[in-house]
């Protein structure tokens, strides 16, 4: 059996794609999902990929991504995530030092994702977020924010 795979829009960006999609009046929900890496959260893992940190990092991007959704940001910002860091730092929580993972958060704005500038987030909108994973997250005691533009950074940091 000879198969072929048909992608007709493989060669498109994905604002270009979103055209498209609006064009056939696919719902908005779907249209304005922020992209998502092909190769999935592994490649927002820095180092060793292992399944608590994967555990971790689904644990953290889903804190920060339903953040921006109930803050009514999801929608100002074109892409966003966390990425976990290849990194562990001292903390205290209660009375006892930890000594833990870190975590970046990233959004950005873009048209293409070409060039990106990183958002200006509500700076108690990060606290919060900072705060929640770093009380909801077992393994997390300290969260930065990416203030990088592309260029020259990436939107990821593969």
């Amino acid at each position: 059996m000879k198969l072929k795979v048909v992608e007709p829009l493989r060669l498109l960006f994905k604002d270009e794609v979103r055209r498209i999609g609006k064009s056939l009046e696919i719902d908005q929900k779907i249209l304005g999902r922020h992209p998502f890496p092909g190769p999935g959260l592994g490649i927002r893992i820095l180092g060793d990929v292992t399944r608590e940190k994967v555990r971790i990092l689904q644990e953290v991007d889903a804190i920060f991504i339903n953040g921006l959704k109930d803050h009514g940001l999801y929608d100002d910002v074109w892409q966003a995530g966390a990425i976990f860091l290849p990194i562990q730092s001292v903390g205290v929580m209660g009375d006892e030092r930890t000594y833990e993972n870190a975590v970046a958060l990233r959004a950005v704005s873009s048209t293409d994702g070409m060039t990106a500038d990183w958002c200006h987030l509500p700076y108690e909108f990060l606290a919060k977020m900072s705060n929640s994973i770093i009380n909801q997250v077992k393994g997390i005691n300290r969260v930065t924010y990416d203030i990088s533009s592309k260029p020259p950074a990436t939107i990821e940091w593969e």
